[in-house]
């Protein structure tokens, strides 16, 4: 389950040092404070104090999954036999560690978590499906929707 987050409190130049960083990550430090509209000293400030904060959570390298080779996407639907909160965390615990499933959220539907996961091919997916969802804590079903094509991904 997630964690009751508080609300940080930002003013304009915070929401537009976001913007920048959530384009690029990369940026020096002193064209993020021209494009913003600060010196240099007052913009790293504030990226400081949005980390502390725990709103920037984070930086990382955005690898094209094609180029080594993880180009094929399923969803996978999954339902379970017990979801009182106890066979919930097990679950949760359990998926965090499969490398292939790139996504977990948990659903409001007919099926009670929706997986987003990363192979190779469909021949991979099968034994992924197969081996490590499917044996999962509480794992009743699954269903699967493999993407033909990605037009938007949250990450690009």
């Amino acid at each position: 389950m997630k964690n009751e987050a508080s609300i940080v409190d930002m003013d304009e130049f915070d929401r537009k040092i976001l913007a920048i960083l959530g384009q690029n990550g990369r940026i020096t430090f002193t064209e993020l404070a021209q494009r913003v509209g600060l010196s240099k000293t007052p913009c790293q400030q504030r990226v400081k104090r949005l980390q502390e904060s725990g709103l920037i959570i984070g930086f990382r390298a955005i690898i094209d999954p094609a180029k080594v080779g993880l180009d094929h996407v399923a969803f996978a639907e999954v339902k379970l036999s017990d979801t009182r909160e106890e066979a919930l965390r097990q679950f949760n615990a359990a998926v965090r560690q499969i490398a292939e499933v790139e996504e977990c959220h948990m659903i409001a539907s007919s099926f009670d978590y929706l997986l987003k996961v990363r192979t190779a091919d469909i021949r991979r997916y099968r034994i992924v499906l197969g081996e490590k969802i499917s044996s999962l804590p509480h794992v009743a079903s699954t269903s699967t929707f493999v993407a033909m094509e990605t037009i938007l991904e949250s990450a690009r």
